[in-house]
């Protein structure tokens, strides 16, 4: 009996010193949350372009996994995912294997700027 009060006030003063955490809360202008939704829109752009299993196999051939293409994404400062969204965009919808290999190029090159993999070196 005695064992069980004990046992019962220390899981008390475990569980009340360690949840006492605070909560930050802020206000976001409309500009911001524009801004958020605007990006989400573009990358789901990019991705559907990207999900073509012409792109999938061009990608990889340059030895980059399809696992890794949507942290890559999220991983393009705003200017790179719109500039990344202007060169799909100009693309004929039924783009020839020229046109998916220039995106995938791009695509590549863009990664290698920013730092995210390390193909060109390789080559």
């Amino acid at each position: 009996m005695l064992l069980k009060q004990i046992l019962a006030a220390t899981l008390a003063v475990a569980l009340v010193s360690g949840t006492c955490t605070s909560a930050y809360a802020g206000v976001i202008t409309t500009q911001q949350a524009l801004s958020a939704e605007a990006r989400a829109t573009t990358e789901q752009q990019i991705r559907t372009a990207l999900a073509r299993e012409d792109v999938r196999k061009a990608m990889q051939s340059y030895g980059v996994a399809p696992a890794d293409v949507d942290a890559r994404i999220a991983s393009l400062s705003d200017a790179e995912l719109l500039r990344l969204q202007g060169e799909v965009d100009r693309l004929p919808a039924g783009g020839g294997a020229l046109a998916v290999i220039g995106v995938v190029f791009l695509v590549l090159l863009i990664l290698e700027l920013v730092g995210v993999t390390n193909i060109f070196n390789r080559v």
